[in-house]
């Protein structure tokens, strides 16, 4: 079988590409990268000489580079699509929001029409394409102090960036509904462990305090997120793809409810800084309160269940980070270095 798997070189995507060729070694993978600043090409560098594995630099919204791929013309057929690539980091999506338009809506459709088409027209014994679309339980906007997202929960996303992802996962609903492309959906809760872009929480506050530099924590810190080992989602996308009915939906969180501030201190823990590391910043505009994930569908449909403690999970990715400056440093450099080039490009 040989799947497309999309945005690969991302936090997310890399892992799950390890994961899958580790766990499927006669699957081969076609990995669609756009290699934005959020995509490293290190973070596949252990499979560099994997032959299951080709690295495809390109942009999901690429009508013509898509259905090339999908249709076989290129790399030869194509069974699965699990659509990882996406703009994710709330913060650009405020400051510039057309950017994660452009990939999360318009690109999720090309990728959707691609597969229905291509699926219609070349396979074969009735098997469609199969496709799995990444999503995330902000979409679901923010909970109160109790309770739980079910896949029942009412869609009120509170930022562009989950207004384009829940536009993303009608369109995929819609392709269900109208066309029968057995499309699956899957929406997790906060993510973390290696490989993860230093912009984000965990890895963000690692680099700055392991360079003696203080960690911005939004508003009060008392904000709650569920924390997801990365290698539990990605074992729930495995699932999700060769179990998982078509039209339905299934949350997958970790349940490990943390505020920020307790996650701070955790890390001020670990990493022998005292509070006045703590510099605290204005709220993030739209800034959802608490979200808390209820897996019980996809742990009983599905057979799920996560390997990682949550204490255990934390230990091990803040090992690795430290083990890794390196990589922290390179992910960084290139961040700064396509950010210029964006920014310079924009002025001419």
């Amino acid at each position: 079988m040989q799947l497309l798997v999309t945005g690969g070189l991302g936090f997310i995507g890399s892992n799950l590409i390890r994961y899958i060729l580790k766990n499927h070694p006669d699957y081969s993978i076609i990995n669609l990268d756009a290699v934005t600043y959020a995509g490293h090409p290190e973070n596949l560098a252990d499979l560099a000489s994997d032959k299951r594995l080709i690295n495809v630099k390109g942009r999901i919204e690429d009508t013509k580079l898509v259905n090339e791929i999908v249709s076989g013309k290129l790399y030869g057929p194509v069974h699965g699509v699990i659509n990882v690539a996406a703009e994710t980091h709330v913060d650009r999506s405020i400051s510039d929001p057309e950017v994660f338009v452009q990939t999360n809506v318009m690109g999720t459709q090309v990728l959707l029409e691609a597969a229905f088409e291509h699926g219609q027209r070349n396979t074969k014994n009735n098997a469609p394409i199969r496709f799995v679309q990444v999503s995330t339980d902000e979409v679901y906007g923010s909970l109160g102090p109790t309770g739980f997202f079910t896949e029942e929960t009412p869609l009120q996303p509170s930022s562009p960036y989950s207004s384009t992802k829940t536009g993303a996962d009608l369109l995929c609903r819609a392709y269900f509904h109208t066309y029968g492309l057995p499309v699956v959906i899957t929406r997790c809760s906060n993510n973390y462990g290696p490989y993860q872009h230093p912009e984000k929480l965990i890895p963000l506050f690692i680099s700055r305090l392991m360079n003696n530099q203080q960690v911005p924590v939004y508003g009060d810190g008392l904000n709650v997120r569920d924390w997801l080992h990365v290698e539990d989602h990605c074992q729930a996308i495995d699932l999700a793809f060769h179990k998982g009915v078509p039209g339905e939906v299934y949350n997958v969180g970790g349940n490990n409810e943390r505020t920020n501030m307790q996650i701070t201190k955790l890390l001020l823990s670990e990493l022998g800084k005292g509070e006045d590391m703590i510099k605290y910043v204005e709220d993030r505009l739209g800034h959802d309160r608490r979200y808390a994930i209820d897996s019980s569908k996809i742990r009983r449909e599905l057979g799920w269940s996560p390997v990682h403690t949550f204490e255990t999970g934390i230990h091990e990715t803040i090992d690795w980070y430290k083990k890794n400056q390196n990589w922290m440093a390179a992910v960084s450099k290139q961040a700064t270095f396509v950010a210029q080039n964006v920014q310079a490009a924009a002025v001419r």
